[in-house]
């Protein structure tokens, strides 16, 4: 029994998970604090709230399961952009640039879909080649000028942003700054659900990003894993001089590694911008969230790409239940809060595996030293 606790304990997806947790209790107990300070009588009720999320609806079936396809409608996004970091990351990179992917993807995709009317398929292929395109130029300025991916990511943040707000004036409506809907504008450009909406109580904003976004996370988890690619890719990362050594293309397993990183996050706004359920705001001064959430998410989910689906259901769900508390007394923000407390926390993930592990050995140091002892003693009671 000893030994099979022992394994599971050192096992890295169940201190991965239980990293998580740590993150989340951590979270959510600071959260609630904050609500008890500003209201101590409505604190357990908000914090109830804000984690039951759709299920305040009780026994409204119809009511629980529109609002769980809305929560499920902002995963799909959060997963590809947690993908993009944790492939990156996998190989060795951060790329703190995939909210710049992110943005260019949706730009072009809006485009593409309101100017020239393309086709929903086309849309996405295009996000997704203008994702890796944006990804790629940090990966050329690293592979072929040494410049540090985050730096250069962080500048094509801005630069996407500004050149996004400028393409998408182009089909702006002229009486807001919101980009046209493309349910009127142009239907054939939305995706489609194929029976999904019916599901979530004909929620029409339910379309086939959500199980295209967990055959994503299934196909990265693929590629990393089990692919003479993945292997390479992970090789050049860990150490670029021994992968040169071993006959590996490092200037272009570097440039492919921030393409296709770049292009998950390229598809993870499209999945967000075609889908309809929001507009771009040409209004825009900051950089989407969604990017630089994926960083929370790819670090919860233990940077497993099966993980990253979970931990980024939990976040929009935590994001969305703040909706429900009651506005008189507390602001909707508090999730926000709650959320980027377990965001940070999940930088200390390492540091929970780290103060485990040291228990653990401890533990086994202390058991070695008392069988050693015991068969010391056996041995002079034998003498």
């Amino acid at each position: 029994m000893n030994k099979k606790n022992k394994n599971i304990l050192r096992n890295p997806s169940f201190q991965s998970f239980l990293s998580a947790l740590i993150c989340i209790i951590i979270g959510v107990a600071i959260g609630y604090l904050v609500l008890l300070a500003i209201s101590p009588e409505n604190a357990a009720k908000g914090i109830v709230a804000i984690l039951k999320n759709f299920l305040n609806y009780g026994g409204k079936k119809q009511a629980v399961m529109k609002y769980l396809g809305s929560t499920l409608v902002k995963t799909a996004p959060l997963v590809m952009c947690s993908l993009s970091i944790l492939f990156a990351y996998k190989v060795g990179f951060f790329n703190i640039g995939a909210a710049g992917q992110y943005v260019a993807g949706a730009a072009v995709s809006l485009f593409c879909a309101l100017y020239f009317n393309m086709n929903w398929v086309v849309c996405l292929i295009i996000s997704v080649v203008a994702g890796a395109i944006w990804g790629a130029i940090p990966g050329l300025l690293k592979a072929y000028r040494n410049v540090n991916e985050v730096i250069s990511g962080i500048m094509l943040n801005w630069i996407g942003l500004y050149l996004a707000n400028s393409l998408i004036m182009i089909v702006k409506d002229p009486k807001t700054p919101f980009s046209y809907k493309l349910e009127d504008a142009n239907p054939a450009g939305r995706l489609p659900s194929f029976g999904l909406e019916k599901l979530f109580s004909n929620n029409r904003y339910v379309t086939i990003a959500v199980p295209l976004a967990i055959i994503a996370a299934i196909l990265i988890w693929v590629i990393l894993e089990k692919t003479k690619l993945g292997y390479e890719l992970k090789a050049t990362g860990a150490n670029k001089n021994a992968a040169i050594y071993c006959g590996m293309n490092e200037k272009k397993n570097t440039v492919l590694t921030l393409a296709i990183s770049g292009g998950l996050a390229g598809l993870g706004a499209a999945f967000n911008y075609l889908s309809g359920v929001e507009q771009w705001a040409t209004t825009q001064t900051s950089v989407p969230g969604m990017g630089f959430n994926g960083i929370a998410s790819a670090f919860l989910g233990g940077l497993s790409p099966i993980g990253a689906i979970f931990s980024s259901f939990f976040i929009q769900h935590i994001t969305l239940g703040g909706g429900y508390l009651d506005k008189r007394v507390y602001c909707a923000q508090v999730s926000d809060l709650m959320s980027s407390i377990i965001i940070y926390l999940c930088g200390f993930a390492l540091f929970f595996k780290l103060i485990l592990n040291r228990t653990l050995d401890k533990k086994d140091e202390k058991k070695a030293a008392a069988k050693a002892l015991d068969a010391d003693a056996k041995k002079g009671g034998e003498n």
